[in-house]
């Protein structure tokens, strides 16, 4: 990862977002690897200044939020190693499809740098406390199949398999009615710092503006009907 490749996902996330056609997005890497971290090799000339540093993880932690806030639900399909920085964003995605045996890692401590993309966030969250700690601190690389045992991941399948079954994933995904679905992934994101009456609170909020939508009406049609539904997002 470097700041050109940060600056150019923020720009076609951002795209997505704004495309009314696109309910769902897959997310993965080309080639063999999901994504080997940062560019270490840029990093150890030493060439960047303080402040360009600064904008380099401020531009990591821009997309991190994009696919973690963004109202369409984001999956990864992790079709080969992701370590650091690679690991962070597919960690950043709703739903996880990762190879079996992908290599994967926190190396940050054992490189002398620290997490910057929320990795000590995301992960208690995803694993616990306990678990985190030994991702975190030991640094070893664990697979694909590990994650999804541990929470990690949602599903752990052979390295030809990722992409179909993420894909697959996203397109039952984008059948569910839009408004529905970002309220699902607002709610769900926020549960862990909102107290019951919150939680309800903005339940009600959630849905009572799905029931004044057309999508509602046209959900009661399509069940009476017999037939899938066709929503529109309004």
């Amino acid at each position: 990862m470097n700041l050109a490749l940060y600056l150019a996902l923020e720009e076609a996330l951002k795209g997505l977002v704004e495309d009314p056609s696109i309910r769902a997005i897959v997310l993965t890497g080309s080639g063999r690897a999901f994504c080997a971290g940062a560019d270490l090799e840029a990093h150890g000339r030493g060439a960047l200044t303080h402040e360009e540093r600064r904008i380099y993880i401020e531009a990591g932690q821009r997309v991190q939020r994009l696919l973690q806030t963004l109202p369409k639900p984001v999956v990864a399909a992790v079709n080969g190693a992701a370590v650091g920085a690679g690991l962070e964003m597919a960690l950043a995605c709703d739903l996880v499809v990762v190879a079996r045996e992908a290599k994967l890692r926190f190396p940050e401590l054992s490189l002398g740098t620290f997490f910057g993309g929320g990795t000590t966030y995301t992960v208690v969250r995803r694993v616990g406390l306990t678990r985190a700690k030994e991702l975190l601190m030991l640094g070893e690389f664990f697979t694909g199949e590990d994650a999804a045992a541990m929470g990690l991941a949602n599903r752990a399948v052979p390295s030809d398999g990722v992409l179909e079954t993420a894909t697959a994933l996203a397109d039952e995904l984008a059948r569910k009615a839009p408004l529905s679905m970002k309220f699902a992934k607002r709610l769900l994101d926020q549960a862990r710092h909102l107290d019951a009456e919150s939680a309800l609170a903005l339940e009600v909020d959630a849905l009572l503006r799905c029931m004044a939508s057309r999508d509602w009406q046209e959900g009661i049609r399509a069940f009476k009907e017999k037939r899938p539904p066709s929503f529109v997002g309004e």
